[in-house]
């Protein structure tokens, strides 16, 4: 005998499957995905390249008998440095550079010039003349020998580095006036053109001292004063270096 299904049976059959249909679509929607984050990379492999800017108070050494300063003699330096790490930690570095200096000097070691045009020097009282000043203008190559603690997630160290200095004197000039003449001389032959000499700076972040000593002297050796003395003076720089990142 053949059986039919009632039509009210036929349509709760029809809901049930629409409700599983349902329910299954909004269960696969709440399905919560795993967040997937950027991997951000550390350079390990960090440099310390570095411009500097140094302000310095200049000495002048070892030089004749009764050589004084007057005034403050200032120099200003400034450049850039290439950093190179020796070892893993990057603790240790060697840092070449270019820069360029800015040197003045007050000083009662006079130059003048004789009735032939050659150049006369002497060491005199500072009530013989009204103004002496000397400057020059290099170009500086330093040779940097870096102790830092740094690492790669701060730029805020402690750092020592000692270096050499090589500069060469692109331009010089010494005006000297004694109330009746005025004496400039410019690019003076007696000079070195070549100075080098070491240095040290020490210190936390931007702020750190410096120190430079000049390894020859500022003239040569031959150039004596009036009264036969060597004129064999050395520089000296005292001050603040800045390094910049």
């Amino acid at each position: 005998m053949k059986t039919t299904l009632k039509p009210k049976y036929d349509m709760r059959f029809l809901f049930s499957c629409l409700f599983l249909v349902s329910f299954l679509n909004v269960f696969s929607q709440d399905e919560v995905k795993p967040e997937i984050k950027p991997v951000v990379k550390i350079d390990s492999l960090y440099r310390e390249d570095q411009f500097y800017f140094s302000v310095t108070y200049n000495l002048l050494v070892q030089g004749p008998d009764g050589l004084k300063q007057d005034k403050f003699s200032a120099g200003l330096s400034g450049g850039f440095l290439r950093d190179f790490p020796l070892n893993k930690k990057r603790t240790f570095a060697i840092a070449p550079g270019l820069g360029i200096s800015y040197q003045n000097y007050y000083q009662n070691l006079t130059v003048s010039k004789s009735a032939d045009g050659s150049l006369i020097y002497g060491v005199n009282s500072y009530d013989e003349f009204v103004a002496n000043r000397f400057r020059q203008y290099l170009v500086d190559v330093p040779i940097e020998f870096r102790w830092r603690n740094s690492t790669y997630e701060s730029t805020k160290f402690w750092r020592i580095y000692a270096g050499l200095k090589f500069s060469y004197v692109f331009a010089a000039k010494s005006v000297l006036k004694d109330g009746e003449n005025i004496y400039k001389i410019k690019n003076n032959p007696d000079l070195n053109d070549f100075q080098y000499g070491v240095y040290l700076s020490a210190g936390y972040n931007t702020w750190n001292i410096y120190a430079y000593y000049g390894l020859n002297t500022l003239y040569k050796s031959e150039v004596k004063t009036l009264s036969g003395e060597n004129v064999s003076m050395r520089t000296m720089n005292l001050g603040l270096i800045f390094y910049i990142l």
